[in-house]
């Protein structure tokens, strides 16, 4: 898969370092002039790589506000690949270019910039980083984008950053400097545990979505929990994967696939209203993908060091309390005609259409944004 990775870490000595890796073909116009390059003799190669840092550096431009960062160039490594690899046009050579920015000229939003017409391959992974915060927040540019969403990063830098003048300005979210590791684990599991909670009442609308589906397929215990335990299992399972970072799937697949989960649980309660092993393995397999989800939504979230597991645990039993949250209410809202003849026809049927309708829609949109 040919790609491009533009990794920032923000640096407390107040500075970025920027990572690029990148296939050079494009910019060298040939696999053959690349391959050239990255087996060279190491003077030569220096010369050449030091005329193509502008070039670099202008296809992938990062901005506080609206004020260009000028990067200073580190160091290269060029791929190291047969040369059949190089003349293999489908296959990623990427090299890496290393890049330093001393000093911040302001506390302004970051932003990735790719002009119109660059030389280089898509998709971009873009990755923002403040380790010292446990920050670690990957976006997907795809082919046609050209800007990142703006990253506030000096409310969240555990500490003190300079604003234009040199002058020190406070950090405008006194959260920002929060560290898990100092709270006993008694605290870090309730906190994470209200966490978990929130992502699904109200944060987690796709979820939440989902959890109704499961819900309309017939209001009977039996059914509803030997559906949300096999859910459980699952996303508690690729969650506990993806936060060791054993096993994880980039958030332009997960998401479309979340959506798409809806709609197939939905026409499925309106198409084969039993439970059966056949719709068990589905609500497993479903259950895979959304643990991905809510493991993407934890780059977002500082996590400690000491007491990974009780902090992880505590996230997920937050959620598991949470989907049950929105079954008690679903309950108490239409539970009452659960023994009428109509109630199939009149509101779990109707429901599940809407469900599939919005799950749908969402997939489309997520696909071609």
């Amino acid at each position: 898969m040919q790609m491009t990775q533009v990794l920032v870490a923000f640096e407390p000595d107040g500075g970025l370092a920027v990572k690029i890796d990148l296939d050079l073909t494009l910019l060298l116009g040939s696999s053959a002039r690349y391959y050239d390059l990255a087996t060279s003799p190491a003077s030569r190669q220096h010369a050449d790589v030091l005329a193509l840092v502008p070039r670099v550096v202008d296809s992938l431009r990062l901005y506080l506000g609206e004020t260009p960062l000028d990067l200073e160039f580190l160091g290269f490594v060029a791929a190291v690949a047969p040369q059949t690899d190089f003349l293999d046009g489908s296959l990623s050579k990427p090299s890496t270019f290393t890049f330093v920015v001393p000093r911040l000229p302001s506390v302004a939003p970051l932003t990735l910039r790719i002009p119109m017409g660059a030389e280089i391959d898509y998709p971009v992974a873009y990755t923002v980083q403040i380790p010292a915060a446990h920050v670690s927040i990957t976006r997907w540019l795809e082919d046609g984008a050209h800007e990142s969403a703006p990253f506030d990063w000096a409310s969240r830098v555990p500490w003190e950053v300079a604003g234009a003048g040199g002058a020190v300005m406070a950090k405008s979210d006194p959260a920002a400097g929060f560290d898990p590791d100092r709270l006993p684990w008694y605290a870090q599991l309730a906190m994470y545990l209200r966490l978990g909670f929130r992502h699904i009442v109200p944060e987690g609308l796709d979820h939440i979505l989902f959890v109704l589906g499961l819900f309309f397929l017939g209001i009977t215990w039996r059914k509803l929990l030997s559906q949300t335990t096999v859910f459980t299992v699952a996303h508690a399972t690729t969650l506990f994967l993806s936060a060791y970072g054993i096993f994880r799937l980039p958030s332009q697949y997960v998401e479309p696939a979340i959506a798409l989960s809806i709609t197939w649980i939905a026409l499925e309660n309106v198409s084969s209203p039993t439970l059966g092993i056949a719709r068990l393995a589905v609500v497993f397999c479903f259950g895979l993908i959304h643990g991905l989800g809510f493991a993407s939504s934890l780059s977002d979230v500082p996590f400690p060091r000491k007491d990974f597991v009780v902090a992880l645990l505590g996230f997920n039993v937050g959620v598991d309390l949470g989907q049950l949250c929105v079954i008690a209410l679903a309950f108490l809202a239409v539970g009452r005609f659960r023994h009428e003849p109509w109630f199939r026809a009149r509101i779990a049927v109707p429901c599940s259409l809407v469900i599939a309708a919005i799950g749908l829609w969402w997939a489309i949109e997520r696909i071609v944004s």
